[in-house]
């Protein structure tokens, strides 16, 4: 029997995760059966529990597997002297991990936002998600503390901040930014990036004189 190389492996894998995310993003984790998920992806059940057990595995394969990226990304930036600027760091990680998913559509708009407002509903009755996002935020968090201790350093950001208020602002608005894309449809992430950067250019004003 010949043998079957690794990237046939990885693609196959690569078909079932996101074959499975259109299909939670569509109708819901409830109302996705294993059933349909092999529909989707078009594989015997054998070939898709070669490789997942069950729902729950792919749901915490999905979710680790993005938050992963995002923490792998942001920590190559907190090892630049000194990361970009917020508005460009937060743009641009949002951005490829977007972009890295934009083939997954559900009635012609993405799936990707409304998968992650199916993700936070499902960790309300799934311990063992909340526990893999949990940890997965966690991650982050600790990510963007070194980006904020990164620009303390450079004398780019006042040094009594806590970086961890930095991590859970930057972490709530990118939620905040899929979840209206969920909810009211597609949206460039250039908008993020500039309503950042017209926070960001805040001052207070000049007393009257």
């Amino acid at each position: 029997m010949a043998r079957v190389s690794q990237a046939h492996l990885d693609a196959r894998r690569r078909q079932i995760l996101d074959g499975a995310a259109v299909c939670f993003a569509r109708n819901g984790f409830h109302a996705t059966s294993m059933q349909d998920v092999l529909k989707e992806v078009d594989l015997s059940a054998g070939a898709v529990y070669r490789y997942f057990s069950g729902k729950d595995e792919l749901i915490a394969a999905i979710v680790g597997e993005v938050l992963g990226q995002v923490r792998a990304s942001f920590e190559e930036a907190a090892r630049l002297g000194p990361p970009p600027m917020p508005d460009i760091l937060v743009s641009a990680v949002l951005g490829n991990v977007l972009a890295a998913r934009e083939s997954l559509t559900v009635d012609g708009r993405p799936a990707f936002p409304r998968l992650v407002v199916q993700v936070r509903t499902e960790t309300l009755r799934n311990e063992e998600l909340s526990a893999v996002l949990s940890e997965g935020y966690g991650a982050v968090r600790e990510a963007w503390g070194r980006i904020v201790e990164a620009y303390q350093a450079a004398g780019m950001m006042r040094a009594d901040v806590d970086p961890d208020d930095v991590a859970r602002t930057m972490i709530a608005s990118v939620l905040g930014f899929i979840a209206q894309q969920s909810l009211f449809g597609p949206v460039p992430v250039e908008v993020l990036r500039d309503g950042l950067r017209a926070l960001m250019s805040v001052s207070e004003p000049k007393p009257e004189v």
